[in-house]
């Protein structure tokens, strides 16, 4: 009699938890989503820079969680420069990033975005301090003469919302919101060394 409650209470125990599993997962396939519209490798006379765009509509819980909660929220572009080789895996040459972190303060009523924790820039709207992670600032990625003169390099852009800087109470909370899983894919393409 035993073993006939326990198989149903084991079966039901085994489906709750695919159940939970697949909760868990589901909701990473509904994020929000970003587009790198472009992206270029620059060589000018200071190294290589990265001019890059992106396209994306924040979810009204992250405009909330930004102007009413006043959590501030940022936004990293990650660059990774890599150059093939024929004989082995591609040698990961160089790793990139650049930070735009951007907060509401309701006593001056302004947006605040500050780019990689120094240069800080006050806006009246999200839409105005949003900029600055749609367009953001070109930036040297490699020192001049840190590439290799004629060989090609695969470039790679993406951009996040990076979690790592939220409140840690917060973190757990976000686990579960689609629109806090928010990125785009990698947009690569390849770039060329003028031989010098």
């Amino acid at each position: 009699m035993l073993l006939r409650l326990i198989a149903p209470l084991r079966q039901f125990l085994l489906t709750l938890l695919l159940a939970s599993v697949a909760m868990l997962i589901a909701p990473a396939v509904n994020a929000t989503e970003a587009e790198v519209t472009s992206a270029k490798l620059e060589a000018t006379d200071e190294g290589y820079r990265i001019s890059a765009s992106f396209a994306f509509e924040l979810s009204h819980s992250l405009v909330d969680a930004i102007s009413v909660k006043e959590i501030p929220l940022s936004f990293t572009t990650e660059v990774e420069l890599t150059r093939p080789r024929w004989y082995w895996l591609d040698e990961k040459t160089i790793r990139s990033t650049q930070t735009v972190r951007i907060a509401y303060n309701t006593w001056t009523r302004n947006y605040t975005a500050t780019i990689n924790n120094g240069l800080q820039q006050n806006f009246a709207t999200l839409e105005d301090a949003l900029a600055l992670v749609l367009r953001p600032r070109r930036w040297i990625v490699a020192e001049k003469g840190s590439l290799t003169p004629g060989a090609t390099y695969n470039v790679a852009v993406k951009l996040k919302l990076d979690l790592s800087y939220l409140p840690k109470t917060f973190v757990i909370t976000s686990f579960n919101d689609s629109d806090w899983r928010f990125s785009s894919d990698w947009k690569r393409f390849t770039f060329k060394v003028d031989e010098k």
